[in-house]
């Protein structure tokens, strides 16, 4: 019987310079989507809560007052504790940092990056992490390129176009559900990516859960990403 979490954290320290003028005075997760009238955490977290997630830790940095400002007037559908790294910790470390303000160290925790916006089954996703018996699973996406791609036959004729196909490659989706015991793992400063995940790789304790066919996913790294956000948003609602 594996226990779904019910705590997380959000990495919501990131300045957004690709996102400027929209960053100039507010950390990135703290963008609205247009049209929507709430940032990207604010949708961040009302997944979350629906997701069964009662507690969530806010890690902040750059602006954190900006976002805490938000969050202690916002009508939050789950309980929010930040914490603001004071020194750049680096990845790894600021997960670190916020998992220590969790509620429950000894139980499994989901973790997302601040800048993602997305939608499926994160209790499918805690499942799929405890049958594969992972330290650590992470979601992964299979984005559009941004590019039209040429196909060509074995003679290097141009047989067809194809716009914005799938990306042959999966990338990592910036969401996580990691098991109690991966806390003590990651470095107090520096990459986890760069050190305890390629770790656990080796030692086959590292997951791999693709989105389900059809999940909303987007990185909002752009001010182009934020157009196309809100047009996919407009187009679900038609």
């Amino acid at each position: 019987m594996h226990t779904t979490p019910t705590q997380a954290v959000v990495l919501a320290g990131g300045q957004g310079s690709r996102l400027r003028p929209y960053t100039d005075d507010r950390p990135k997760p703290m963008v609205e989507i247009p049209g929507t009238g709430t940032p990207i955490i604010g949708h961040q977290l009302s997944w979350l809560a629906a997701e069964g997630v009662t507690d969530a830790v806010v890690s902040c940095g750059h602006l954190a007052e900006v976002l805490q400002e938000w969050l202690d007037s916002a009508d939050l559908p789950l309980k929010v504790t930040t914490v603001v790294e004071t020194e750049p910790l680096g990845r790894g470390g600021g997960l670190k940092y916020a998992a220590a303000r969790l509620p429950a160290p000894d139980q499994p925790w989901y973790a997302t990056n601040g800048d993602i916006w997305t939608r499926f089954s994160l209790r499918e996703m805690a499942a799929f992490h405890s049958e594969r018996d992972a330290l650590a699973t992470l979601a992964l996406a299979r984005p559009r390129i941004p590019w039209g791609a040429v196909e060509t036959d074995t003679f290097g004729h141009i047989t067809d176009f194809i716009e914005s196909p799938p990306s042959p490659f999966l990338i990592n989706a910036g969401v996580y559900v990691f098991s109690a015991a991966f806390t003590e793992l990651l470095p107090d400063l520096g990459d986890h990516e760069r050190t305890t995940f390629p770790r656990l790789a080796r030692e086959r304790r590292l997951a791999g859960f693709p989105l389900p066919q059809g999940a909303y996913w987007r990185a909002i790294d752009t001010a182009k990403d934020l157009t196309e956000a809100a047009k996919e948003l407009a187009t679900q609602r038609g």
